[in-house]
């Protein structure tokens, strides 16, 4: 890895870490505990379809990595892990079959996954299957958080792409 795409990675991971710390400072939006608005997530789709797939896995890890160390709570490292990961799969297999104008949708369907994701993991560290009924709504604020943060992917890799390949 070069200096200045190493450079380049780290000031993006520094702009989602900032962006995730601030996010937790925000109060829930629902009374709904886990609903996130997932604003760093627009770092890591704009990082996907700009800059491949190399960096953009590397900027979520260290992203997910630090934001866990900086708020202090470990066990978010699991559920951040496991939804991260899972949502960046499905991104990187509809990033083969969805042009740049579809980005939108990408970022809709990893949001979903990234839910679905942190229910597994949930399950699988309680033992408690009962919470997939916790999964429909999941699933309705992924689709909407997912469009909301799709549509600011979109827009800074229309606007972003060629700065951030130089």
């Amino acid at each position: 890895m070069n200096l200045k795409r190493l450079c380049r990675d780290a000031v993006l991971t520094a702009v989602a870490l900032t962006i995730f710390i601030v996010e937790l400072q925000i109060p829930d939006l629902l009374p709904i505990p886990g609903v996130k608005l997932g604003l760093a997530n627009i770092v890591t789709v704009t990082a996907l379809f700009t800059l491949g797939p190399v960096d953009a896995l590397a900027i979520l890890l260290c992203r997910i990595l630090l934001g866990s160390l900086f708020s202090g709570n470990m066990m978010a490292l699991v559920y951040s892990l496991s939804g991260g990961l899972l949502s960046f799969l499905v991104m990187l297999l509809l990033k083969k079959i969805l042009t740049a104008k579809q980005l939108w949708a990408a970022s809709v369907f990893a949001a979903v996954a990234h839910n679905l994701g942190q229910i597994l993991a949930a399950v699988a560290v309680t033992a408690t299957p009962s919470l997939f009924i916790y999964l429909p709504i999941l699933t309705v604020s992924g689709v909407v958080t997912g469009l909301f943060t799709g549509a600011a992917a979109q827009f800074a890799v229309k606007r972003l792409s060629g700065v951030l390949k130089n």
